[in-house]
């Protein structure tokens, strides 16, 4: 997995230059006081002034920072060593108090030693992970006894749409189902801003079906309170999709026809290690 991971993350260090200067990111609005947490994350993490929580493939730290203006005590974490050090310095420029670290997910235990109310992930994360048995289980490792767990996804049912719709061409199609071979793409822009052109390069990609991420939960030890699929997206994964005037993105003329999120809120039982 190492060759897969090192090609990732030069991606993502090439690329956090770009989303730097995006309008997609929009750090001159984050730096005013703007928030960069949806509706639905606020809504179903709840309040977090005063807990712990600990970021999982953080990026630069947008969304971290953010639980931070709400209170929380946070901690970010991301393989990408160019994203961390950016984090770090918007920190520093907002005045915000986080702790930013440099870690493949799978590596974290053997990094950090600390515990968390929180362990919250969000939005285009689980496609850079091989093994989702092993991601729970890290997860699960960090929270407090009662502790919460949530992640808000791309629903895996999007990525197959997304192939099949002809809108890009990958070389492969992606599959619902896991496979243990990544699908490799070169890549050559950002979603960021796909106008910018990056110099060609491979990067790696896993699929996981909805029923895997549940159960890998579940096997973590963790209880599912819940599982929501909504029929919208954070931004615009199709070029079919209309901006709503909530701020959401939809399929343009089959609203609701296929779940285009989800969420899973989970906590680890009282009596957990």
């Amino acid at each position: 997995m190492d060759a897969y991971f090192e090609a990732n993350q030069a991606h993502w260090d090439g690329v956090t230059p770009i989303h730097a200067r995006s309008a997609f990111y929009d750090l001159k609005g984050f730096r005013k006081g703007r928030l960069t947490l949806t509706p639905v994350e606020r809504d179903e993490v709840g309040e977090v002034h005063g807990k712990s929580l600990l970021h999982l493939q953080c990026h630069f730290g947008l969304d971290t920072l953010s639980w931070a203006r709400l209170g929380a005590r946070v901690t970010g974490v991301d393989f990408s060593g160019r994203a961390v050090e950016l984090a770090r310095s918007l920190a520093e420029d907002v005045r915000l108090e986080a702790t930013f670290l440099i870690s493949n997910i799978y590596d974290l235990p053997d990094v950090l030693d600390e515990r968390f109310d929180i362990v919250f992930t969000s939005q285009g994360v689980l496609p850079w992970l091989p093994d989702m048995e092993e991601w729970a289980k890290v997860a699960a490792h960090f929270l407090k006894p009662g502790g919460t767990f949530y992640i808000l996804e791309l629903h895996p049912l999007l990525e197959v749409y997304y192939d099949v719709s002809g809108s890009i061409d990958r070389g492969e199609s992606y599959g619902y189902f896991h496979s243990s071979e990544p699908l490799e793409s070169i890549s050559d822009s950002t979603y960021a801003d796909p106008t910018e052109k990056i110099e060609p390069h491979r990067i790696y990609e896993w699929s996981h079906s909805l029923g895997d991420i549940v159960t890998s939960l579940v096997s973590s030890g963790l209880i599912i309170e819940y599982l929501h699929e909504f029929p919208f997206c954070v931004y615009q994964h199709l070029p079919q999709m209309e901006l709503g005037e909530d701020g959401w993105w939809r399929l343009d003329g089959r609203e609701g026809s296929i779940p285009l999120m989800f969420s899973i809120k989970a906590t680890k039982p009282l009596d957990g290690a």
